[in-house]
């Protein structure tokens, strides 16, 4: 299954900030909206999208399961509610949100549970989100990497996560860049500012050109318009080898998402 590359994400978004914000979105022609069930934001990001009147299968829906749902009981019945928060009968991708903090909750309990979902029809396709090698290789192990569509981790110009998309790579399995402006930090950087003024463009455009152009799937999240409408135009730009090379030296591990909870990173 082909996730569309650019995404809209909705994380740190609530209330009719994301109503307004999904429904802009939807507006300037996104067709691949990023929810979790711990954003909070399922119900208002459903009811955007049922306001919009696009057809559902226009549309590609992404949740995640939380930490505190990945005991085998608990998974399915979460994702149900879900899909009743959003108002659809299936989602496209079902992700693991993150690896069971210190692996309590064993791989094994949660992962099979996830293709039962997608036996049932919950949802079309499968994944998992902030795993390390070791994660994956273990989630490999278990279900397959045919069945793992992505995962879902940190990518932007400060954070390149080689060793882990290497890994990815080399197994077939998607990688989906979250926070790719770095919350902003891209636009202060002088290399990114350089490579946008020769392209006319944004430092934010050329720092998602530059993941779409590593075969990334990207999720950028936005309230303005107008910056939904800009990083929607990212695509079409096409940056040159040197503009990649002058970002491949921007790397310098700087992770912004790092909760108590997070695995050993690669």
């Amino acid at each position: 299954m082909t996730i569309p590359p650019l995404g809209f994400g909705t994380f740190r978004l609530k209330g009719q900030e994301v109503i307004d914000a999904v429904t802009t979105a939807l507006e300037l022609g996104y067709r691949h909206i990023d929810t979790a069930q711990i954003y909070d934001n399922e119900k208002e990001v459903g009811e955007a999208i049922a306001a919009s009147g696009i057809p559902r299968d226009e549309l590609f829906i992404t949740t995640k399961i939380w930490i505190t749902n990945l005991k085998p009981e608990k998974l399915i019945p979460s994702l149900r509610e879900s899909l009743q928060k959003l108002g659809v009968d299936q989602v496209d991708l079902t992700l693991i949100h993150w690896p069971s903090p210190e692996d309590k909750v064993p791989m094994e309990e949660y992962l099979p549970m996830l293709l039962e979902a997608r036996e049932q029809g919950l949802t079309r396709a499968i994944g998992v989100s902030n795993f390390t090698i070791e994660h994956l290789t273990q989630a490999i192990d278990l279900v397959g990497a045919e069945n793992i569509a992505t995962n879902q981790v940190e990518i932007h110009p400060f954070l390149h996560n080689r060793k882990l998309a290497e890994f990815a790579r080399e197994q077939g399995i998607q990688l989906t860049a979250y926070m790719p402006l770095a919350v902003g930090k891209v636009m202060q950087d002088p290399v990114l500012q350089a490579i946008a003024t020769a392209h006319q463009v944004t430092p934010a455009q050329v720092a998602l050109a530059w993941l779409l152009q590593s075969g990334y799937v990207v999720i950028p999240s936005s309230t303005k318009r107008a910056n939904q409408q800009a990083n929607l135009d990212a695509a079409k730009i096409q940056l040159s080898q040197e503009d990649v090379a002058a970002i491949a030296a921007l790397e310098r591990g700087e992770r912004i998402a790092n909760p108590d909870f997070a695995p050993a990173w690669d």
